[in-house]
């Protein structure tokens, strides 16, 4: 039976949503916890690892626990974020993230749009080289919504299933 994590890391919600809709989805064995809360990861066989987007990178925090996972790991990333999906900023992010877990063996990765708290659009607001940006992310308030959710569940249960077909 496989073991899986699934863990995260959360300032609004949007990531931890996403992270519960791909636990649900996955089969009952399967943890789900805050990355704060995440030690040692030598016997899970899976791991599923989400951060927020913050200013096109991936949090610091994040990107050390990636660059912790033992060779041959094998993870799937997934991020929230506020710009368009497969905008450049949001694949720069999911980008960094893999080459920061460039040792394991990254399975998929995931990506959605999620409200951006109103403190880094006020601190954004009125800067002219964020104004298209931000202009943008006013429209994801409502993300992740339903159909959110449910990609990130049928990406858990394909990522589980593609899994078992990656070497050890």
């Amino acid at each position: 039976m496989d073991r899986i994590l699934v863990t995260y890391y959360s300032e609004t919600g949007n990531t931890r949503k996403i992270a519960e809709a791909i636990h649900a989805a996955l089969p009952e064995n399967s943890e789900i916890r805050p990355l704060a809360e995440v030690g040692d990861v030598s016997g899970y066989d899976l791991l599923f690892v989400g951060f927020p987007v913050h200013s096109h990178a991936v949090p610091v925090r994040v990107e050390r626990f990636l660059r912790s996972l033992p060779r041959g790991q094998k993870i799937a990333l997934f991020s929230t974020h506020g710009s368009l999906e497969g905008d450049a900023l949001s694949r720069e992010a999911i980008e960094s993230a893999a080459v920061a877990g460039s040792q394991c063996r990254i399975i998929s990765t995931f990506t959605c749009r999620g409200k951006v708290s109103s403190e880094a659009m006020e601190k954004l607001d009125g800067a002219p080289e964020h104004e298209a940006w931000t202009s943008l992310a006013a429209s994801a308030g409502s993300r992740p919504n339903g159909n959110d959710l449910a990609a990130a569940g049928s990406f858990a249960r394909w990522v589980h299933t593609l899994s078992h077909n990656v070497g050890a």
